[in-house]
């Protein structure tokens, strides 16, 4: 055993010098890459603003984070992001020491410690079914004091501990589909009331004792016309709600056992109301606001029940939650929009005329509307109330507001991003440089200095210091041209809440955003929705007079039958050039290797009834498409149904217009997989633009393999159904793992392998003539990652030199998918520790350096690990020639070295996506990962072996050389004295 583990740590020092890692030196951290961190929209948001310790606000966001921001800068103090099905369903302050989550549908209540964000204890509550979620947590302000949190969740109430977290009582509610609107708590503190719907024609009060969850009375009452929509609790005992058909307001009154119906229609509060209304969500004493088709209307109710509007207000309007500022005092935010101004009003709950705060702010209209407003009061020196609001926007930004003015704002729109795509910077123009010369000759002296005595390990932590800001300060890398590597350019990101943002990668700063117009919502598209980005314009030849644009795709709705809209944008400027909507649906989006003379790319979009229509609509584009016409072919993948369908064009369209630019599709071939025993869960195709060197490779006996390259491989993988749930969802002998390599062109199966006893979730990257992918391996518990190289066996004969020589051999014969390919493949399966979350490959300019897989991990990181570790050619004893070829010994798992990290000690949270760019300079990639972080790094796969490295020491070099001069001068005289010397004797 202990010779085992010493050849082990043999093996991985040994590999530690051969394989390039990718660690930093103190000195270099900021010149390569830059890690950006962000927390998504807000969904609530709690202020903390005690006397003694930092002002905070507690939020939890759409991307499942909670978080404590510092209400000076909006910097973040500390952050948990929970898991992608672990949605956050309410947060609360309890016991003014901590913050108080509920998640996953009101199944796990957690405690984190203000002041740092560390968990102090977590609880599990157990229900028979699934219902609304509900979080009630008392407003006592005593530290010491155990207070006792409500949480509404799977059907039962529980009443939780604050202090230990553990459930103090439960109860299950009599009809399983109650669901809690209000949680109510008596004046004495003894007697809570919890009322809800049953269905939605029941009205259920339950009286509960809060000490022992006992049941002290229940009433019930159903009233015609059912109930929708949100409910707005106005008093102890009254709350108002819409009807069913959303055009009455109902008024429950449920004071001393007694439940009555009060019934108001909006027309006659509302003048020209029609269609539907909602409430607007809010807790004001004694009112509520009503948003119609025309304006939200301001409804105040009187204690007999009585409406009554005390104002209208026709612009876009948004509503805070009420704010107590004293013992018999509340406020509440009142914002509307007007032109690119925003008018904030805080108001007094039972003063409607008189306004606490009037301001008007101007904000950037490509933020858009304000989504949600929450505010929080604090004491001026002369003793006067003083407020600030916190904003989200439209765009997913978060703003604080004070003094009508903007203390600081996030783009946490950043933390949703759906595509990313890619653009060149503007070449510099002769006679013109953005360059200035910032140092005069002794300063370049020092800084070399400086830089010597740091190659020497001489340099003391001030010496450091002044390196590495002498490094940021003289780098070139945030210039806003071109660099003759390739290593500036700028990501163009799309996010969720449909606004494209262009980010350096030299710095990762935001050069411009826009918030698309016609992605926004209007009544004609009512719910819009953004698919990708793609690039549309890549000057080469007019570099220099046109500017690079790319093409943003979206949906009028969710689902693949909703009208399209596309939108063009210029990456320089980031205005958009045009927009319009698409008279057709939009249901896959296929890139053609086809540009026009204005090196326009040709986009092909298939509809939801399958046909083909050509996109730029211009004759120019049509006439290159036809001549690539019987070349076009596609294939689509029907999960849930288990089929893989290939399609081919047809030169008639269907349509009741025909034009020159819309095709009939035709299928051409079907694979469908057995329900009973196969289910898709993942399928995996190589990158369009990828670049292959060599097909021939030539292995340790000077033997030469040629790699199947096709760009219309598919790898499939398929699972049991019963396996394809979680992990452990099913026993070993119920699970297998079937992969596919499919030819899209003609549907025929290149190769298929079965894994007995495994089961997804699979990743796979598919590059060159190999795929890898990850997968669970059910028998022996742990991880798997498998590697297939598909090798074309039909040019197996073109060894022969003299062929070569003499032209007798077939490798510049066509190749073709319809001729039946003579392929084999080499598999070996690897364990590997981590479960993963993404995984890419390293891609070049020319495709000669080494390939390195990128692995984001299920720590957020992403690990880059040399493909030669996934040869299916490994042995356990490799000879000379193997060894001299490269290739490592065998072992049964995948050794993790820490150095090759490339996120180094940063974590992307909720990583989603690794992006790979090739930069001009074949040696580097550009890596973009995001996810609610972002992170962007430059990587060397085979080391810089084309260029010195940016912290190369000219000044040591050219000291060197002086040295060597003067040495060989000095040996000369010493040589001339000892000749003459030895003369004389």
């Amino acid at each position: 055993m202990a010779m085992a583990i010493r050849s082990l740590l043999i093996f991985l020092f040994i590999l530690s010098l051969t394989v390039p890692t990718f660690s930093l030196h103190e000195d270099q951290v900021g010149l390569m890459d830059w890690h950006q961190k962000y927390i998504g929209k807000v969904k609530h948001a709690v202020f903390q603003t005690q006397k003694t310790g930092r002002k905070r606000v507690l939020v939890s966001t759409e991307e499942n984070a909670i978080a404590s921001l510092d209400l000076r800068h909006g910097e973040i103090f500390w952050r948990h992001v929970l898991g992608a099905n672990d949605a956050i369903d309410g947060i609360d302050i309890a016991m003014t020491k901590y913050a108080i989550t509920l998640s996953s549908g009101g199944s796990i209540l957690r405690a984190w410690n203000l002041p740092d964000g560390q968990m102090v204890w977590e609880s599990f509550l157990q229900g028979p079914i699934d219902s609304k979620s509900f979080l009630f947590v008392s407003t006592s302000s005593k530290v010491d004091k155990d207070n006792t949190i409500l949480v509404f969740g799977k059907g039962s109430l529980h009443a939780v501990s604050s202090i230990h977290g553990e459930i103090v009582w439960k109860i299950d509610f009599p009809s399983e589909s109650f669901e809690v609107q209000e949680v109510i708590q008596h004046h004495d503190g003894n007697t809570i009331y919890v009322v809800g719907f049953v269905g939605s024609s029941q009205f259920d009060v339950y009286q509960i004792n809060a000490k022992n969850g006992e049941l002290l009375k229940h009433d019930s009452a159903a009233v015609d016309g059912g109930f929708s929509g949100e409910v707005s609790l106005v008093s102890r005992a009254k709350l108002v709600v819409l009807d069913a058909a959303r055009s009455t307001l109902l008024t429950i009154s449920f004071q001393s056992g007694e439940i009555s119906f009060q019934k108001t229609y909006i027309s006659d509060l509302v003048e020209d109301f029609s269609g539907i209304a909602v409430i607007l969500p809010s807790k004001l004493t004694g009112l509520f606001a009503v948003k119609t088709n025309t304006a939200t209307a301001f409804i105040s109710v009187s204690s007999e029940g009585k409406l009554e509007v005390v104002d209208k207000i026709k612009h876009a309007t948004v509503i805070s939650n009420v704010l107590s500022i004293s013992e018999d005092q509340q406020a509440f935010a009142l914002v509307q929009h007007g032109g690119n101004d925003i008018h904030l009003n805080v108001k007094q709950v039972h003063d409607w005329n008189s306004d606490l705060l009037k301001e008007r702010i101007k904000l950037d209209k490509q933020r858009g509307l304000v989504h949600k407003v929450f505010i929080n009061n604090y004491v001026r020196t002369d003793k006067s109330h003083g407020f600030r609001a916190l904003i989200v926007m439209e765009d997913h930004s978060l703003l604080l507001l004070q003094q009508g003015e903007v203390v600081w704002s996030r783009e946490d729109g950043l933390a949703s991003i759906i595509g990313v795509t890619t653009s060149e910077l503007p070449v510099e123009r002769e006679g013109v440089s953005v360059a200035k010369v910032e140092q005069n000759l002794f300063e370049w002296l020092k800084g070399h200095m400086l830089k010597v005595k740091g190659t020497l390990m001489l340099a003391s932590a001030e010496d450091v210091a002044a390196i590495q800001g002498m490094r940021l300060k003289s780098s070139e890398k945030s210039k806003m041209i071109r660099d003759h590597n390739g290593f500036r350019k700028l990501l163009i990101v799309l996010t969720k809440s449909r606004k494209l943002f262009a980010l350096h990668t030299g710095d990762g700063r935001i050069v411009w955003s826009l918030l698309l117009n016609s992605l926004r919502q209007t009544e004609a598209c009512e719910n819009p929705t953004g698919i990708n980005v793609y690039q549309w314009q890549v000057p080469h030849h007019h570099a220099m007079d046109e500017n690079p644009s790319v093409l943003v795709v979206g949906r009028c709705r969710t689902g693949t039958d909703a009208p399209g809209i596309f939108s063009y944008v210029d990456t320089y400027t980031g205005k958009e050039l045009k927009s319009f909507g698409l008279d057709h649906s939009v249901a896959q989006v296929i890139p053609l290797p086809l540009t026009d003379s204005t090196e326009q790319q040709l986009h092909l979009l298939i509809d939801a009834n399958g046909q083909a229509h050509l996109y730029p609509r211009a004759p120019e584009a049509a006439a290159i498409f036809q001549r690539e016409f019987s070349n076009i072919y596609w294939y689509s993948v029907e999960a849930d149904k288990g089929v893989i369908k290939g399609h081919g064009l047809q030169s008639n369209c269907d349509g009741e217009v025909a034009d020159n630019y819309s095709f009939g599709t035709r299928e051409i071939w079907s694979i469908v997989f057995p329900s009973e025993s196969e289910k898709i869960i993942s399928t995996v195709t190589r990158k369009s633009n990828e670049v292959v060197h060599t097909q021939a490779k030539v292995i340790a006996d000077q033997d030469v393999m040629y790699k199947y390259i096709s760009k219309n491989l598919l790898f499939v993988a398929t699972v049991s159904p019963k396996a394809s749930g979680d992990i452990g969802s099913a026993t070993p002998g119920e699970s297998q793992l079937v992969v596919y390599v499919v030819d899209t062109v003609t549907g025929r199966i290149l190769h298929r392998m079965t894994h007995h006893g495994s089961q997804g979730p699979v990743h796979a990257v598919f590059s060159e003539n190999w795929i890898v992918y990850h997968y669970f391996n059910l028998r022996a518990h742990r991880y798997e990652m498998t590697v297939i190289e598909i090798y074309d066996q039909s040019r197996a004969d073109n060894k022969d030199v003299l062929k070569l020589v003499l032209g007798k051999h077939n490798l510049t014969s066509p190749i073709s998918s319809y001729s039946r390919p003579e392929v084999t493949t080499k598999s070996q399966s690897y364990y590997f520790t981590h479960s993963i979350k993404a995984i890419t490959v390293t891609s070049t300019a020319k495709g000669i350096t080494s390939k390195h897989l990128l692995i984001g991990t299920i720590g957020d990181q992403v690990l880059a690990m040399d493909k030669r570790f996934f040869d299916p050619r490994r042995s356990v004893n490799p000879t000379q020639s193997e060894k001299e070829e490269g290739i490592l010994p065998l072992t049964d798992s995948l050794p993790i070295i820490p150095q090759s990290y490339v996120t180094h000690s940063h974590k992307v949270e909720g990583l989603r996506g690794i992006v790979t760019v090739p930069a001009k300079l074949e040696s580097n990639t550009l890596v973009f990962t995001y996810g609610v972080d972002l992170f962007f790094t430059r990587l060397a796969p085979s080391r810089t072996y084309d260029s010195l490295t940016e912290d190369f020491s000219y000044a040591l070099l050219l000291i060197t050389i002086v040295a060597l001069v003067v040495a060989i001068f000095v040996t000369w005289v010493l040589s001339e004295k000892k000749d003459l010397s030895d003369k004389w004797r």
